[in-house]
């Protein structure tokens, strides 16, 4: 198998619109290519999209016999997906069954009872659970023996790329694996330096529908669409793992289908790519992944996203599209947590900050991000159409939005989760004024604290006091009690921007990135870097730059217009997330550098305009 850049970076999900087989007047082939493919070196994994299944053979075919590698052929499907050089691409999409060739781009998770704060406890000790409902996990898999989950896992699956320096998930090593045992996280390819690396789907799953989670009676479809990646110029660090668009396709496809046969709630996707300060539904793919949820929603399944943890106003994709439930996170003080995306975007907010909930090995640890926030949504939702089995899910959304608490900032009104108003119908809490995130680059204040200007109250006004309950209390019933070991590992820290005043020159990056010589923490950069990975296109997708030595390189490269870009472009990106700098520049640039037409002068042009902005 052919090496190829491997992307840590954000996912394009679903399937584009078909255009008919053979059609009079085809679209130029340099339409079908996206941008960005043609400006690499040596092969690339590549999505290719037909105009209908039936094409799925005889492209493959075609392929083969143009030595161009067919890594997956899911009959079904209308596409397939090779390793191809930019020439070799480029003659596949030549081809009138060819409708698009896009990179299967592949990116990462996103990383006091919450259960309380959003009125579950009231919720559950009436009786509301979410029997009779499950909810879809789209994530890391699933440790199937935990006692957080007294046997509610009624199905399982995987999906799990393959490719060089890319290992399956999939417990039998293939590509796909259907039934019980498929998303089981208790294997060795999970394990690295005696630690679970799969361990986020079995914490989210927990949140949603645990023992002690939001839908306790809830059934959990797990379902396994990560991959593990050796490769630690792609990760910065030896392994780690990443969801491929073509697994997340199947996947999806794979919940649908089950939608005809059982009752499911929701899709929970606690992961996400680059953030985007508007609506995404009419980019490229933003269009190729709203009609997947679309058909979800059709279904009465709503796809539930976390929002991202870029301290940005706007939310990570595919968040950013208009018929996701995008769910930003908060504090158990009632205040958006400081790394939480923001804004108009978003549909809600929920518990986010330090969570506890299930683990590998039958352990309880606790994690924040909007990871985290997004499943106590999807077991909202569990739990509100248990009680209204025949409401169509879009209402039983915006039952949730209309009696959420509304958290109030920057000319914004987002709500809080309040499951048990939902259920009753009760009077949302009066607002609580929020504090704008300091340091938000679409925003930017030269008020706003850095780090020579500490801010000297960083945890915001306190929530106004709660209005008496005027229901009388619930009898509690009784409750299963789980018995786990107790993680003792600290929490991770959430990866987050900085909230730094002013921006660094690309020297004073170099001098950064060089291991230990800077200011900024190695474990600060590292975290840097991935955001990056996920915000950008061309890093590293067309240049690698995800370890502090290959950053380095490119910060210091000289030799041609486009490694003088790509020193630029870092640079913009590294200022972008210490908390400085706009998106919108560095993506008009990364539309220069991606470009095969762009003359040197175009992309000196551009150099010198991120120099000076």
């Amino acid at each position: 198998m052919r090496l190829r850049r491997l992307i840590a970076a954000a996912a394009l999900l679903a399937v584009l619109p078909a255009t008919p087989a053979f059609a009079d007047d085809p679209p130029p082939v340099s339409d079908k290519l996206e941008e960005g493919i043609a400006v690499g070196t040596g092969p690339v994994r590549a999505i290719v999209e037909l105009t209908d299944p039936a094409q799925n053979a005889p492209i493959a075919g075609a392929a083969a016999q143009s030595d161009v590698e067919v890594v997956l052929q899911p009959a079904t499907q209308p596409f397939v997906v090779v390793n191809g050089t930019a020439e070799e691409l480029a003659k596949l999409a030549e081809d009138p069954r060819v409708t698009a060739v896009r990179r299967d781009r592949a990116y990462p998770p996103t990383l006091s009872s919450s259960l309380k704060q959003i009125g579950a406890d009231q919720a559950h000790a009436q009786g509301f659970t979410g029997t009779g409902q499950t909810i879809a996990v789209l994530d890391t898999g699933i440790d199937r023996d935990h006692p957080f989950f007294q046997n509610r896992i009624v199905d399982e699956a995987c999906f799990s790329a393959v490719d060089q320096g890319v290992e399956s998930l999939c417990p039998n090593g293939s590509t796909t694996q259907l039934g019980p045992g498929a998303a089981d996280v208790e294997i060795g390819k999970c394990m690295l330096g005696g630690a679970n690396i799969c361990d986020h789907g079995t914490h989210v799953a927990g949140i949603a529908a645990g023992s002690g989670g939001v839908a306790p009676g809830a059934g959990i479809i797990a379902v396994q669409v990560f991959s593990r990646i050796n490769d630690a110029e792609v990760c910065g660090e030896p392994s780690c793992l990443a969801a491929f668009e073509s697994s997340l396709r199947l996947a999806m496809d794979h919940v649908a289908t089950l939608a005809a046969t059982r009752p499911i709630a929701a899709v929970n996707l606690s992961l996400g790519g680059w953030p985007t300060p508007a609506s995404c539904d009419t980019g490229e793919e933003g269009a190729a992944f709203k009609p997947k949820v679309d058909d979800l929603l059709a279904k009465g399944v709503a796809t539930v996203v976390a929002a991202g943890n870029e301290s940005f106003t706007g939310a990570s994709f595919p968040a950013c599209v208009s018929s996701t439930v995008a769910v930003g996170a908060n504090d158990d003080g009632d205040r958006i947590a400081d790394f939480s995306n923001s804004g108009a975007l978003l549909d809600l907010f929920a518990p986010g900050v330090d969570i506890d909930s299930s683990v590998p090995d039958d352990q309880m640890t606790s994690y924040s991000g909007t990871s985290m926030a997004a499943p106590h949504v999807a077991g909202a939702l569990a739990v509100l159409k248990a009680q209204n089995p025949q409401t169509p899910m879009p209402e039983l959304i915006e039952k949730l939005r209309t009696t959420g608490r509304p958290y109030t900032y920057d000319g914004v009104t987002t709500p809080r989760l309040d499951l048990q108003a939902a259920l009753t119908g009760a009077t949302p809490g009066p607002p609580i004024e929020q504090t704008p995130t300091p340091g938000n680059p679409e925003n930017p204040d030269p008020e706003n604290p850095g780090p020579d200007n500490p801010d000297p109250d960083p945890s915001g006004p306190s929530p106004e006091p709660q209005p008496d309950n005027p229901q009388p209390s619930p009898v509690p019933l009784p409750t299963v009690t789980v018995t786990v070991t107790v993680k003792a590992t600290p929490p991770a820290a959430v990866c987050k921007r900085g909230t730094a005043g002013k921006k660094l020159t690309g020297k004073q990056w170099a001098v950064e990135i060089h291991r230990s010589s800077g200011t900024i923490p190695d474990a600060t950069l590292t975290c840097y870097l991935r955001m990056v990975g996920k915000a950008s296109k061309v890093f590293p997708e067309v240049t690698k730059a995800s370890s502090l030595g290959t950053a380095y390189r490119v910060l210091k490269g000289t030799s041609g217009a486009r490694a003088k870009l790509d020193a630029a472009l870092l640079r913009g990106w590294l200022n972008w997330s210490n908390g400085t700098g706009t998106l919108q520049a560095l993506q008009s640039a990364e539309k220069v550098r991606l470009s095969a037409k762009s003359s040197t002068a175009q992309l000196t042009k551009s150099t010198k305009t991120l120099k000076s902005s």
